[in-house]
């Protein structure tokens, strides 16, 4: 049986060498491509290539599951972009936030990452220049939209240029797993997400709400007799013991993101465009919106608004919809909408998560 199972290693050890060299034939032609990139002065980040070439792998009949595909690719594709150039990448942090990991599972681990302590913040980062791209929340599949994010990109000319669905597992971290819990922190999105575990385990003890759920572990790493509500990947960075996890009200509980930048991304073929629209108030405008999009046959995935902050009681709606800004039917319906909405703004195009 040792003979076997040895014998099986050492075609694993063979298989892995082959595979380091295409690794390295495919890195040697992405560095190629970099150089050409330079002389042409073209953007490096490409969303609508690197959503193709994940889609051609998960075309295949894999034994290994699609996402766990995507996690080794996502990584491939980005030690091949440091080659051509290394992204800093600003998320809402500190380190271990869930943005963190959304960011990581979208530019893997070559990129550069800079924390940023509100999510202005990582606006600002990429309108300075001081970073390429921007990772945000944007809705829990809960709890319902970011609001902050949807003014932010309301009144700036940033782009959507992606999007990532990560599903949330909260756990519940202590230092000590014998001390007495008399506080526990959190984001009050998490404190949301945790209610029926929060009422039914601790329901007298204080409640504490913070910038992030990392910064619920930071804090609990450095006192006694507290708790914190947050990710695995913060129990590990701050030293914490996860004394039970999955605590989320509801098993199916995702958060999604957008990737923000200064372009805009091209078709990939399987696109959403997101927009925000000012309507006139009158009676029906709302309706003859969505009747032109009813009538040009374009799905829409999203709507809500939020106060336009700038005249009492007028309203700017958040619309997503299928397709992306250069197909024929949705430029059609830009312009009948410009005829009928007081403003129309396009947040971006880009490729929809898997």
């Amino acid at each position: 049986m040792a003979d076997k199972i040895q014998s099986k290693r050492n075609k694993i050890d063979k298989i892995d060498k082959e595979i380091v060299k295409l690794i390295n034939k495919r890195a040697s032609v992405a560095l190629e491509i970099g150089k050409d990139k330079k002389k042409n002065n073209s953007e490096f980040y490409l969303p609508s290539r690197e959503s193709e070439v994940i889609k051609n792998i998960l075309s295949s009949k894999n034994i290994i599951k699609d996402e766990g595909f995507e996690a080794i690719y996502s990584e491939i594709i980005s030690a091949c972009r440091s080659l051509e150039k290394t992204l800093k990448i600003a998320f809402l942090g500190p380190w271990a936030t869930f943005t963190h990991q959304a960011a990581i599972r979208k530019f893997g681990s070559s990129a550069l990452f800079v924390p940023c302590m509100v999510i202005s913040d990582v606006f600002d980062e990429i309108e300075k220049g001081r970073a390429d791209f921007g990772i945000v929340p944007v809705e829990n599949s809960n709890e319902g939209s970011v609001n902050i994010t949807l003014d932010l990109l309301a009144e700036t000319e940033l782009k959507i240029c992606g999007e990532i669905s990560l599903k949330i597992e909260q756990c519940f971290l202590v230092k000590d797993d014998k001390a007495k819990i008399l506080r526990i922190y959190s984001h009050p999105q998490a404190l949301a997400q945790c209610r029926n575990y929060i009422n039914s385990h601790y329901g007298d003890i204080e409640i504490i709400s913070v910038s992030s759920t990392a910064e619920a572990a930071k804090k609990v790493s450095k006192e006694n007799f507290s708790a914190a509500i947050a990710s695995e990947a913060a129990a590990k960075i701050y030293n914490l013991r996860a004394a039970e996890k999955g605590i989320q009200d509801g098993i199916q509980n995702f958060t999604r993101f957008f990737v923000i930048g200064k372009a805009q991304s091209k078709p990939s073929g399987s696109d959403k465009t997101s927009l925000a629209l000012m309507i006139k108030d009158k009676v029906g405008a709302l309706y003859e919106i969505l009747g032109i999009f009813d009538k040009s046959g374009i799905n829409l995935t999203k709507i809500e608004s939020r106060p336009s902050k700038k005249k009492l009681w007028e309203y700017i709606f958040f619309i997503d919809i299928e397709g992306h800004i250069e197909d024929k039917k949705i430029v059609s319906s830009l312009e009948k909408l410009r005829d009928i909405c007081v403003s129309v703004k396009i947040l971006g195009s880009y490729p929809k998560t898997s």
